[in-house]
């Protein structure tokens, strides 16, 4: 059953997105939340938090499905 197994450049992709790009966003946001008064920085950063769990929760699941792949001849 193919189940949540992404393609290698769209793994990638959402790899680099959950382990740089959001991490860093999220804490721009919350640096200059303090520097120039934006607003809501607690909720912003949260939900990028929030997204970039769930984000690495389907990796994690793809990852797996991926290596049962090879376990079982195939990919």
């Amino acid at each position: 059953m193919k189940f949540l197994k992404l393609n290698n450049k769209t793994y990638d992709i959402f790899k680099w997105i959950a382990q740089i790009l959001l991490p860093a966003l999220g804490t721009l946001y919350f640096a200059l939340s303090k520097i120039w008064g934006l607003p809501f920085a607690t909720e912003v950063v949260g939900t990028i938090a929030a997204v970039d769990t769930f984000l690495g929760a389907i990796l994690g699941i793809s990852s797996i499905n991926y290596n049962k792949g090879l376990e079982n001849g195939g990919e």
